[in-house]
């Protein structure tokens, strides 16, 4: 079910395990102010869900944010045929099975530039098969002074299993807005990191709504200038 989080932008969750563990997903739309509808890092959408959708104006724009956030990008498609596919660099190459009608690097959304957006450079992610390049675009929504990230950072708590949260105390992102060690072992430039993680900062933004993890409705600045000062003090 969608959830309004403010004026203009809803999210919508499902359950999903990473590495074993329950982390969840979650999808952001954003309502511009023409009435067209983006929807970032798109979820398994039912019925329901697109009749909801729906009630809030016209889907547009489609994006897949990073390498990993791709799933159910076709399945969107096919409910809204209309609507435009945006994915961040190289994902092209990853899925050459869908027809992408923009790949983002930088840039802004909107006639009034409602949504701005850039590539978070020099993170990775790490597998089971080794360390990769995430290519997350990273989002900021002026109206509601929200980022919306996807996998640069977590934020789990107690609502989380209490397996997950044992391993996040360990590893990293629980009740601190930060990427897990496994991501911090990954990255080789850290001055990438570190100039990306500037650039962010340098948005008025107060809400950080994260794939996985809890929505932090305030401080979401502070708490992320914290949980990246192992890469902006280096």
């Amino acid at each position: 079910m969608l959830k309004e989080v403010d004026t203009n932008i809803w999210v919508a969750e499902q359950k999903l395990k990473y590495l074993g563990l329950q982390v969840g997903t979650r999808m952001t739309i954003i309502r511009l102010n023409n009435g067209e509808l983006v929807v970032i890092s798109p979820i398994k959408i039912d019925k329901e869900t697109i009749n909801k959708i729906n009630e809030l104006g016209k889907v547009n724009i489609i994006i897949a944010p990073n390498l990993y956030h791709h799933l159910f990008i076709s399945d969107f498609k096919s409910a809204y045929p209309a609507a435009q596919i945006f994915a961040a660099p190289g994902l092209d190459s990853k899925r050459q099975d869908i027809n992408f009608d923009k790949i983002i690097n930088q840039g802004k959304i909107g006639i009034q530039d409602e949504i701005e957006y850039f590539l978070f450079e020099g993170f990775k992610t790490l597998t089971p098969k080794g360390a990769f390049p995430l290519n997350e675009i990273v989002f900021f929504h002026k109206e509601s002074q929200t980022l919306i990230a996807t996998d640069i950072a977590l934020h789990l708590e107690e609502t989380f299993p209490l397996i997950t949260q044992l391993i996040t105390r360990v590893i990293g992102g629980y009740k601190k807005l930060e990427p897990s060690i496994l991501e911090k072992l990954a990255i080789r430039d850290k001055q990438k990191v570190k100039n990306s993680i500037k650039t962010v900062l340098k948005w008025n933004f107060e809400r950080v709504i994260l794939a996985h993890g809890s929505i932090l409705d305030n401080q979401g600045k502070e708490k992320l200038r914290k949980g990246y000062s192992w890469a902006l003090f280096s």
